[in-house]
């Protein structure tokens, strides 16, 4: 079975506009999918910076790539200093799905967004302190 030199060059010339557009669109696609995922764990877990991680992630397309190991690595990092000025490494992103679980309490639309009740070894302070006599 041969095909007429004509019959072939048709088809080459669809295939070879099929790479042209198609296939560097897809590819951008992929590339953009992929360069987005730490940006998706951050706010999958919780992360209390996760919007900078999306920056960091939009800086990465910018600088070819290069920061995108650091976005991935801050993504899966714990936040210990600001747990230890809010008293969590978690808070609810609106708009977002979370893991399951967020600090112990089910995730649901009305979680609150601001920082956690300060608290000494589990007791919440403004309860110690409204004890009379016991500061």
């Amino acid at each position: 079975m041969h095909l007429s030199p004509e019959t072939v060059d048709v088809v080459a010339d669809y295939l070879a506009l099929f790479v042209i557009i198609f296939v560097p669109g897809v590819l951008i696609a992929i590339f953009w999918m992929v360069h987005i995922l730490p940006e998706k764990v951050a706010y999958q877990r919780g992360h209390p910076q996760a919007d900078a991680i999306k920056t960091l992630c939009l800086l990465s397309l910018v600088f070819g790539g290069l920061l995108w190991p650091l976005a991935w690595l801050w993504a899966y990092s714990k936040p210990v200093m600001y747990k230890m000025a809010y008293g969590t490494d978690r808070v609810a992103h609106p708009g977002h799905e979370t893991e399951g679980e967020l600090n112990g309490v089910e995730v649901s639309g009305d979680l609150p967004l601001g920082p956690a009740t300060p608290t000494r070894n589990g007791t919440d302070l403004a309860a110690i302190n409204s004890l009379p006599g016991e500061h």
